[in-house]
């Protein structure tokens, strides 16, 4: 009866640790939704890498903390100085999330990990254009084909497709029209998914102010 009791007690507090895991990624993925400075951005990513060391088998911490780094490098893109510090982690947390979806993931989980592979190695292009661009833009470019090939309804992948629609120059691909007809596609899809959770939902604002650039009323 002791042992038994014992048994249930640790299997008790296990479920309760798992729940609060839970809860603290919510929270912080709830945060990521409001985040604006590079400030921000560096704190979740310590608390998201924090949560992924802490359940271990869970890639979305991982996954959450590439993000951030990607979005700092956005940020910082008129400062390529700082930026590759925060691309260097990126990748390690990246590479961290793609190793456990390896032992579980589906094409949706892939195409969401590979589309912020994509904005992670643009931000390394960021860091020295004339050096880099050459490398790591196809690289890049690499990572965004695999996500729409896996997921080609993925509205973040649609949004960093019209990204470099719209900033690449027309002599080399850039097509502000067709970044356009890609951003209304990204936000009617992202319209259809559940804004909140702790599965990948972000892209709406990103998507609203590309498309304020192209001049559309939307």
């Amino acid at each position: 009866m002791k042992k038994a009791t014992l048994l249930f007690t640790a299997l008790l507090f296990m479920i309760l640790a798992v729940q609060a895991q839970d809860t603290q990624l919510e929270n912080a993925v709830a945060l990521l939704d409001k985040a604006q400075t590079v400030k921000d951005y560096q704190d979740l990513s310590a608390r998201f890498t924090q949560a992924g060391n802490a359940q271990q088998t869970n890639w979305l911490p991982y996954y959450y903390a590439a993000l951030c780094n990607a979005k700092i490098g956005f940020l910082l893109q008129d400062d390529g100085e700082r930026i590759e510090p925060f691309s260097n982690e990126g990748e390690s947390n990246a590479k961290q999330a793609r190793e456990l979806l390896r032992a579980g993931g589906n094409k949706k989980d892939l195409a969401e990990l590979y589309t912020v592979m994509s904005m992670i190695y643009r931000t390394r292009v960021f860091i020295n254009p004339m050096t880099y661009g050459r490398k790591y833009g196809p690289t890049s470019q690499q990572y965004l084909d695999k996500a729409l090939e896996l997921d080609p309804d993925n509205p973040r992948a649609l949004y960093v497709q019209a990204w470099v629609k719209y900033y690449t120059p027309k002599m080399w691909g850039g097509d502000k029209d067709k970044a356009k007809t890609l951003l209304e596609s990204a936000l009617q899809k992202l319209a259809a998914q559940k804004a909140g959770g702790v599965e990948p939902h972000w892209g709406k604002t990103e998507s609203e102010a590309l498309l304020a650039k192209t001049g559309s009323k939307q």
